[in-house]
């Protein structure tokens, strides 16, 4: 595998027309961190993820994959992996061929055998706990079997950054609980910086090193799960988490200073 790299976004901005996606996002993601990006619908976190890959080009703000500014570099040259919510599996194509895909679209730039290919996807699906099911077509697996051989598929060209769009929106609760306990070991044995967009915070909050969270094109907090879920650094967070025992922003309701000082009955107050 490729050595991991960090991510450094400097004041992303993306419009699309009169509206703001991305407005002036600045971010830094360690190398070999699993970040999650959360956020409700329309808050622009998969318009970020897209930015990363190449997919969306920004209208200004810089890009750098460790010190390689990656603005103008082409999806194709960026060593990104993505993995989407609905697989994209190729229907025709067997699950080995499915890995394999982007190493022979690439097999003369690589210097890659057929039987390059072959090993290359077969150890793949091993790593994933597929084994047994290159011949498989896509139609014959589970939903979280065809996520796993998207993954396969994503890492068969060693990327740099993997970049996962709700990878496990289209799965039912149990699987998705399988899974993400799957991913955080897979990450850990990988070791590649992995990008993930989810709306579920119980799933960003028990698998990511990092939490991101979204609102209307821009970062409202970045810190570890503890940090975010203990220190909400607005009122949207701690809504939006659904933190329990929270106030309204200072300027809604002012409690008399006796009242909040009275022991133990801050923590209790109900605001109806």
């Amino acid at each position: 595998m490729r050595i991991a790299t960090s991510i450094t976004l400097g004041n992303i901005h993306k419009q699309f027309g009169n509206f703001v996606a991305l407005d002036d996002v600045t971010l830094d993601i360690q190398a070999g961190q699993l970040a999650a990006i959360l956020g409700p619908s329309g808050s622009g976190k998969t318009t970020l993820l897209r930015t990363i890959a190449g997919l969306e080009t920004q209208n200004r703000g810089s890009l750098h994959f460790g010190m390689e500014e990656m603005s103008h570099v082409s999806p194709r040259d960026r060593n990104v992996g993505f993995v989407f919510q609905h697989y994209a599996l190729f229907r025709h194509m067997t699950v080995l061929e499915n890995i394999g895909f982007g190493l022979k679209v690439q097999r003369r730039k690589l210097g890659l055998s057929k039987k390059d290919i072959r090993d290359r996807a077969l150890r793949l699906l091993s790593t994933v706990r597929l084994d047994g099911l290159e011949n498989r077509l896509p139609e014959e697996l589970s939903g979280g079997q065809k996520q796993r051989v998207a993954l396969a598929r994503a890492l068969a060209i060693e990327p740099k950054v993997l970049l996962l769009d709700e990878p496990f929106g289209a799965l039912d609760a149990k699987v998705r609980k399988e899974l993400r306990r799957w991913l955080r070991l897979f990450h850990e044995q990988m070791g590649i910086t992995t990008v993930f967009v989810t709306h579920d915070q119980d799933e960003a909050l028990e698998i990511a090193d990092q939490i991101v969270i979204m609102n209307n094109g821009r970062i409202e907090q970045v810190g570890a799960p503890a940090e975010v879920f203990e220190q909400p650094a607005s009122f949207f967070v701690e809504e939006f988490l659904g933190i329990s025992n929270s106030f309204p922003p200072a300027n809604t309701v002012a409690w008399p200073a006796a009242i909040l000082e009275e022991p133990g009955l801050s923590q209790n107050l109900v605001i109806e």
